[in-house]
């Protein structure tokens, strides 16, 4: 049997301060530098559900919402909602913060799959993840689809086999 751990011991929070350098010429976020922050705080979330080397499989669903502008702080919060034998799903939401007018709203989000690793780069088994929390257990329980979906595209799963997915459009 596996062992087990609480989703919640995965949660990351990651507070970044936008500077010139990280902007484009229209004193926004670069989309590049926001993906390159929400991986460095997902990666963080699926080390301390696994207490492994991890590296980065897939990155699906990112949604910009909005622009985050130059001197805005950027919040990330992170947290894995489902794990299988080698991999973790991790959940990542975005806010920007104008501190001097007092606003706050989420700006991106995505779902990024992470494999632990050993020293020698094979994949390895990590622990299953327990959601407590009502959103925890959406999460868990639309990962398997979003999984499911992420091997389809990529060409690992017959969509046949997919039964996760079927399911959700009562195909036969």
């Amino acid at each position: 049997m596996r062992k087990q751990k609480p989703v919640s011991n995965s949660f990351v929070i990651m507070t970044e301060l936008v500077l010139p350098n990280d902007t484009n010429t229209l004193n926004n976020l670069m989309g590049g530098r926001m993906m390159h922050l929400m991986d460095i705080a997902a990666a963080i979330s699926a080390q301390k559900h696994s207490n492994r080397i991890v590296v980065t499989a897939s990155v699906d669903n990112v949604s910009f919402r909005d622009s985050i502008r130059l001197g805005n702080v950027v919040t990330l919060q992170a947290q894995v909602t489902r794990s299988f034998s080698s991999s973790m799903e991790v959940h990542i939401d975005v806010w920007a913060e104008d501190i001097p007018s007092g606003t706050k709203l989420k700006t991106n989000e995505a779902f990024f799959t992470f494999v632990a690793v050993d020293q020698a780069g094979r994949p390895i088994d990590v622990p299953e993840a327990l959601p407590e929390t009502d959103e925890e257990i959406k999460l868990y329980d639309g990962a398997l689809r979003r999984r499911q979906l992420r091997l389809v595209l990529a060409g690992r799963m017959k969509p046949a086999e997919a039964q996760e997915l079927k399911a959700l459009f009562a195909l036969d």
